[in-house]
């Protein structure tokens, strides 16, 4: 269809509506000038005059006045096609699994309040929660996972991203450690033996960095997968732990970390943040389900008592 301009059947639907070259070209925004060469081009395809002057106005031709309603629908078909209208979304009938990424802290916070929202508004959508192997941004791209939360660890360029709340390292060891016993310092913290959390065996990290600018350098005695296992590991030994300070709870902190058998503490050298953000593909942006489901998460965050982690 190269030789076919869909914007002659808009002009073409306009002329026949108004009978008038200004009048058509006011109503799609062109000048006069402009549309009157639209429909010499109209007449040189279509091989007909298609409006003809009669005295001050245009009168359509015979065959004009047989396309005119078909040209009609047409424009309006094809606008549906090429510019779809957001379609209304009925949540109360949604039946939909989203498939989404998060990490074990998160559902630990969160989980509960995202699907008593969901199930409040949407009783048959499903979420079917899946490990973070990793921060690769293919599953996102092949549909694999509809949506993921947590650090933003691809330069996938396409991308979207929604900042939800922002985190921050702290330490964490049992209650009676001995660190505990004065002030926390640099040198006291690397002089502990430490359990530090990666899934890909890493060991060191933005403590270390900072740890190493001041010619200090701490003892890793065990790398875990997850948050909770390190606090577990901690909670029972002398190894010191490093966590999200979310973690440990977003209301209540010192209560729930007492529960746990734990004691936080701020580290005694400055890391960067953590920036956690609900992180989707473009091809859902339009999506009314998924659109919906990133309101309530967006909700679900803004809501919750997180502590000022800054």
């Amino acid at each position: 269809m190269s030789n076919i301009d869909l914007n002659l059947l808009v002009a073409l639907d306009a002329l026949l509506i108004e009978r008038s070259v200004t009048a058509a070209a006011r109503r799609l925004g062109l000048s006069p000038s402009a549309m009157s060469r639209t429909l010499a081009r109209l007449r040189q395809t279509t091989r007909d005059p298609l409006l003809v002057q009669a005295g001050r106005h245009l009168v359509a031709t015979p065959y004009a006045e047989e396309l005119a309603a078909r040209v009609h629908v047409l424009t309006r078909e094809t606008r549906a096609v090429l510019q779809p209208a957001a379609a209304a979304l009925d949540v109360a009938r949604l039946e939909r699994s989203f498939v989404i990424r998060a990490s074990e802290g998160f559902l630990d916070l969160f989980g509960a309040s995202l699907l008593s929202n969901i199930a409040h508004e949407a009783p048959d959508v499903r979420l079917v929660f899946v490990p973070k192997p990793d921060k690769d941004a293919e599953s996102l791209r092949d549909g694999a996972i509809d949506l993921e939360v947590g650090v933003l660890g691809t330069r996938a360029p396409e991308i979207r991203t929604h900042l939800l709340f922002r985190d921050r390292f702290v330490g964490a060891c049992r209650i009676g450690h001995p660190l505990l016993a004065g002030t926390v310092t640099p040198e006291r913290y690397a002089a502990c033996r430490h359990v530090v959390v990666s899934r890909r065996g890493i060991i060191s990290g933005p403590v270390d960095d900072a740890l190493a600018t001041l010619g200090l350098k701490r003892t890793v005695a065990a790398v875990v997968p997850a948050h909770p296992e390190a606090l577990w590991i901690a909670r029972d030994s002398d190894l010191v732990a490093l966590v999200p300070r979310l973690c440990l709870g977003n209301d209540a902190i010192v209560d729930r970390v007492a529960i746990l058998g734990l004691e936080v503490f701020d580290l005694p050298v400055a890391t960067p943040g953590i920036a956690i953000s609900a992180i989707w593909h473009p091809r859902l942006d339009g999506d009314p389900a998924h659109r919906w489901l990133r309101r309530i998460l967006f909700d679900v965050c803004k809501a919750a008592r997180v502590p000022d982690t800054a």
